[in-house]
């Protein structure tokens, strides 16, 4: 996540428009208890550790990397200490992008940077995640790959225009979500209640991190982090036995995005059954 201390300040000016929008065309209660439902219902409680370091760009994730090796990370930020540990810790191969920076902060054979975007098409600044995956492995069929994705609110078209056959190649994916505040507003809901249907068909939530940079947002009497980190798990790759629908938040590995801010915690409505 880049520039975050800055982005909280505009989320913050803003947020007195975003209340009088939201209560012009709010989503009905029964919608938004639905959704936070199916959320719940997704949940599914593993073991979980840190990688990446102790502040922001470190993540939860299952202590399943054994036999991955291609991680594919959207969004280079000032650091790349997460994909420095994979590849020290396991080999992995990280293939990054972004068009806003000039190169990566990392170099070695285990790392590819392109200076583009992630998004819903190609062109000479944009490309899918399905053509990026398919120009770096070619006829490599691996379908136990790893997803980090933290692209700025970006992930919404990205998560729709790739199909699930595309998506189910990842075993872990780790994505931060932006602007969750719209799930408030009727127009907005249904998108994002499709998008999360067909990542929940195929992942488990393992864990969830509200972002501390930009506040939590409350309609209906439903609060939500306006951006928040979720990890998933590919459901053939839950071990037998774990829990589903709950999870133990905050959990003991939870570091604080932005230092000198207060943190905040994920409301329980999206986490515990």
């Amino acid at each position: 996540m880049r520039h975050v201390v800055a982005r909280w300040m505009r989320q913050m000016r803003t947020a007195r428009l975003a209340r009088g929008r939201i209560s012009q065309r709010a989503a009905p209660a029964e919608e938004l208890g639905a959704f936070a439902a199916a959320m719940r219902a997704a949940c599914a409680t593993v073991p979980l550790i840190r990688v990446g370091g102790e502040g922001d760009g470190g993540y939860l994730l299952p202590d399943d990397f054994e036999g991955i090796r291609h991680c594919f990370s959207p969004g280079v930020d000032v650091t790349a200490r997460f994909e420095d540990e994979i590849a020290r810790r396991y080999g992995i191969r990280s293939f990054m992008a972004d068009a806003s920076v000039a190169h990566a902060p990392v170099e070695g054979p285990l790392f590819e940077f392109d200076r583009r975007f992630l998004g819903a098409h190609r062109d000479e600044t944009f490309l899918t995640l399905g053509d990026w995956v398919g120009d770096k492995l070619g006829e490599d069929t691996d379908d136990d790959m790893l997803l980090q994705m933290d692209i700025e609110g970006a992930e919404f078209d990205v998560l729709i225009e790739s199909d699930s056959a595309l998506l189910r190649r990842f075993r872990m994916m780790v994505i931060e979500f932006h602007g969750m505040d719209r799930i408030f507003e009727a127009h907005s809901l249904p998108l994002l209640r499709a998008m999360f249907a067909k990542l929940h068909r195929d992942f488990a939530i393992v864990h969830l991190h509200a972002n501390n940079c930009c506040g939590i947002a409350t309609c209906r009497d439903i609060g939500i982090p306006r951006v928040f980190e979720i990890t998933y798990l590919r459901r053939d790759r839950l071990p037998a036995g774990a829990g589903t629908g709950t999870l133990a938040l905050p959990h003991p590995l939870d570091r604080a995005n932005v230092p000198g801010i207060p943190d905040i915690a994920m409301p329980p409505v999206w986490w515990r059954a």
